[in-house]
Parts: structure tokens; C-alpha cells; sequence
């Protein structure tokens, strides 16, 4: 037995001022990655409330939890990053931020109640659910660092697969963007350091000036990109900072450059420091000075699985969802962290908001709650089927048992 996708949409709606209240207690007292306290403490009282498990978390913030199955099966995660931004929110709301230079700007509130509403649409139909949905409520998104922190505490211990979402303003409510394969861009830092040699400004002859030499490369980093990296790849190489001198008329020993490396695919990403020191290198050298790259690695590219894709895709068309293409975005997610360790997949969910992301008016459509929760409630279902009847068919049990006809050969 399963459950009608038009039945759980359904009750989805039924839930819907419950999602908007919980979503805009959230976004009114908005906190900074791994301060995020209160955050969960509401968060761990709304799962009890459903009478949703909370589990065991090493950590000071996030909540970790678990809707049970009447029967045994495999564990499916959903995810979501409850965090917020340093940023003074300018949106007027009647729920608006209360606390001053805090707010909600990348949506992580929307997520949360969105993955709540799932918990607890799964949460009423327990006795159809054969095993078991993790829920993350993940801090530090914002950093990257709280999957990777989140994993060390066990929360992927026994996952089969795991699914995200992040809220697109530019894509209308009931719309989803789903795309198998790389969705969003590794993140990586540097720092160059050239070395010259200091001296008065009046004087340029006697001196090996660092900043000439690093104006230099800050233009030739850029071909990096353009001939250095096939067309058919894409990367993006970001200078964001210039450090040098202390005086209108001193030329200092060193001048130093900091920046972003963004790529999607793990070959490009493994060529990409030693690209950047050869040029900087080179150039340094034509100015006799030298020049030191240092290196940060940082999230891995978000990399759909196939798999896991067509389930969220399977999900979307039974509740009759809009489905478009995902538009890659070079922006970073520490999502890939556990795709690293799982299939997962991650979602583009329409809410027709205002302002792009981390915008002091960035708003989102609260109508979009409704069709998140029942999308990742359906997903999760999905997901307990097609990975519970693998399991059975390496066993030997049965073949294909309890899955749906539209997730065959997924």
C-alpha cells in the first residue's frame, strides 16, 4: 500500500498556516552559523511536539531526528541548513528579524519549515513507511562547515541517500529545478604572495616593485579560465582582494592577493592550483620578482545522483509540480559534503521572491511551503521503496517488492 500523491498534497495544505507560523518564528530571530541556539531548541520543540524522536547530536547546535516505519527498511535523510546572515534586513515585514544586523537572507527558514512540514506529513502515515527518514537540521551552511561536522557526529550512519533543497527567487511557486549531474560550483580559496624588492617611490629603478608585478597577474589569472580550461568546462577564477604598502610614497616588499576558484568538475578542480602558480610564476619572474601561491581547499563541486534525481523528478510529476532544467549556479553548498558518502540530490524549489539571495529585501513566497513539505515527504517515501527493494533483491527476498511502476529501472 501507498500513498496517494493527491492525498498527501492535500494535507500539505491543510498545514499550511502551521508551516507559515513555524516559518516566521524562525525568521524572526535569526542567528549565525554554530550560534544557532534557539534555533533549535524551537526546532527540537516542534518535532516533539509531532511526537517525531529526537536523536543524539554531539554538537552544541543542529537537531538530529528520526520518523520511524511501522516496518523495517532502509534509512533516507532529508536535509536542511537553518542558519542565517550578518546582514540588517530591509524587507518591512510584520516578522521581521528582531535581532539587528541578523537575518534570514538566504531563505535557511524556509528550508527548516519545509523539512518540518515533511517530518510531519511522514510522521502521520508511520504505519505505511517501510524504514526509517532521518531529519538533518544542519547549522553553518553559510561557513561549510557544519555537513562535514554534522557527519563526523554519525548523522549519515546507515543513509542510503539524502535530499536538499535551496529556494530559487527566479523560478515561480510550484515550480522545481532538477538536474542530474554537477548543480553547483566547488569552492575553493588562494593567496599570492609576491615578493619584490622595497624602496622609494621616487626612485623605481633601485626597487622590484610587487604591485606592478601583481596588477599583472590579477590580469593574467584571468586567462586561466580562457585558455588554460576547455569551453565545454566551466570554472570562474575571482580576484577579491589587493593587500600592499603602507605609505603614498613607499614601494613595499611584498604585495598579496586573495580569491575564489569555482569549478564543476573534480578534474578541473585537481589542475587548478598548479595552473594558477605557473602563471603567477611566470608573470612574477618577468618583473624579477617571485611569487608564492597558497592554496584552500574547500566544498566539492554538488554532484546529483542519477538515482537519486529521478526520485525528487518521480515525486514532483506525481504531485503534479512544474519540473524545469536546474540552471547551474557557481554559488557553493556544503550539501556535496554528503555526496560525497551517499547518492543525494538537491533541488531548486521555486518561491518568486524579490531580491536574489543575501539582499536585505530578499523575500520568498510562503505559498512555496506547501509544495516543498509534500515534495520531500513523497520523495522520502519514494526513496524507503526503491532503495528497501534493492536491498531486498541482494538478499534475496524479492524482486522489485513495494516499488512503484514509475521508479522501475530508476
Amino acid at each position: 500500500m501507498t500513498i496517494s500523491a493527491k492525498a498527501l498534497l492535500r494535507e500539505a495544505e491543510e498545514m499550511q498556516s502551521k508551516l507559515v507560523e513555524i516559518r516566521r518564528e524562525l525568521h524572526s530571530y535569526p542567528e549565525l552559523s554554530w550560534e544557532e541556539h534557539r534555533t533549535t531548541r524551537k526546532i527540537r520543540d516542534f518535532l516533539a511536539e509531532a511526537g517525531i524522536g529526537i536523536l543524539p547530536l554531539e554538537l552544541p547546535v543542529g537537531v538530529l531526528a528520526e520518523v520511524v516505519g511501522a516496518e523495517p527498511g532502509p534509512a533516507i535523510a532529508l536535509r536542511a541548513d537553518i542558519d542565517a546572515l550578518p546582514i540588517r534586513e530591509e524587507t518591512g515585514l510584520s516578522y521581521a528579524s528582531v535581532i539587528e544586523g541578523r537575518m534570514h537572507a538566504c531563505g535557511h527558514d524556509f528550508h527548516a519549515s519545509a523539512i518540518l512540514g515533511a517530518a510531519l506529513l511522514l510522521q502521520k502515515h508511520t504505519a505505511l513507511l517501510r524504514g526509517r527518514v532521518r531529519l538533518l537540521f544542519q547549522p553553518a551552511e553559510e561557513k561549510g562547515t557544519g555537513a562535514s561536522a554534522m557527519m563526523k557526529a554519525g548523522a549519515l550512519k546507515d543513509v542510503k541517500a539524502i535530499f536538499g533543497m535551496h529556494n530559487k527567487p527566479d523560478l515561480p511557486v510550484g515550480t522545481v529545478g532538477l538536474k542530474a549531474g554537477p548543480l553547483m560550483a566547488s569552492v575553493d580559496g588562494f593567496k599570492i604572495t609576491v615578493s619584490g624588492k622595497g624602496g622609494h617611490a621616487a626612485v623605481p629603478d633601485a626597487a622590484i616593485d610587487p604591485i606592478v608585478a601583481a596588477s599583472a597577474i590579477v590580469g593574467g589569472l584571468q586567462t586561466a579560465v580562457s585558455r588554460s580550461i576547455s569551453p565545454f568546462d566551466s570554472a570562474v577564477v575571482s580576484v577579491c582582494q589587493f593587500h600592499a604598502g603602507t605609505s603614498w610614497n613607499v614601494i613595499p616588499d611584498t604585495a598579496t592577493l586573495d580569491g575564489t576558484v569555482r569549478t564543476f568538475h573534480p578534474q578541473v578542480r585537481k589542475k587548478t592550483p598548479e595552473l594558477l602558480e605557473r602563471i603567477a610564476s611566470g608573470i612574477a619572474a618577468g618583473h624579477g620578482a617571485l611569487a608564492k601561491l597558497e592554496w584552500f581547499a574547500g566544498i566539492p563541486c554538488v554532484d546529483n545522483h542519477p538515482a537519486a534525481t529521478e526520485v525528487l523528478r518521480n515525486a514532483a510529476e506525481a504531485l503534479q509540480l512544474s519540473i524545469v532544467e536546474a540552471k547551474p549556479s557557481a554559488g557553493g553548498e556544503d550539501f556535496a559534503h554528503y555526496q560525497q558518502v551517499v547518492p543525494g540530490s538537491f533541488a531548486w524549489i521555486g518561491t518568486g521572491g524579490t531580491e536574489e539571495w543575501h539582499h536585505p529585501k530578499f523575500t520568498v513566497d510562503e505559498d512555496a511551503l506547501v509544495p516543498s513539505a509534500a515534495l520531500f515527504a513523497l520523495a522520502a517515501i519514494y526513496a524507503l521503496e526503491k532503495w528497501g527493494a534493492e536491498r531486498e533483491q541482494e538478499i534475496g527476498l524479492a524482486g522489485g517488492k513495494g516499488i512503484p511502476p514509475h521508479l522501475t529501472g530508476v
